[in-house]
């Protein structure tokens, strides 16, 4: 039998505020949106600009609880909430990959498989 997940609410700001961060997005992430969205890859559900608890993540992955973020240049006050966020999520079992920018622009294919790679699934 599936073991049902805890969900993590949003409160209505923070979903107000993803919906806003939708569009536009970084060439880098519509690049990624591009190859993740209706299934493309691997038959995977993304989600995008996904509030979680009061976070917001870029692209989501229920089912594997994966979430991919796309990093640009950061300054180090937004390096301290990632940070804190990421051990946030980390500690409910959440799976995080990070890509640069650079890293999704260029080399899309390395990127897929590391994704398909953390879902367990063949690329």
């Amino acid at each position: 039998m599936k073991q049902k997940r805890p969900k993590y609410h949003a409160p209505p700001a923070v979903r107000q505020r993803a919906k806003e961060l939708r569009w536009p997005m970084t060439p880098a992430e519509t690049a990624l949106w591009e190859r993740l969205k209706n299934k493309q890859h691997h038959g995977l559900k993304f989600r995008r600009q996904h509030p979680i608890h009061h976070f917001i993540v870029d692209f989501y992955c229920h089912a594997h609880q994966l979430i991919i973020e796309v990093d640009g240049g950061i300054h180090e006050q937004q390096q301290d909430y990632d940070e804190a966020r990421t051990e946030w999520l980390t500690q409910r079992d959440f799976n995080i990959i990070r890509f640069s920018n650079e890293e999704v622009l260029s080399n899309m294919k390395a990127v897929l498989q590391k994704i398909a790679l953390a879902c367990n699934v063949g690329e």
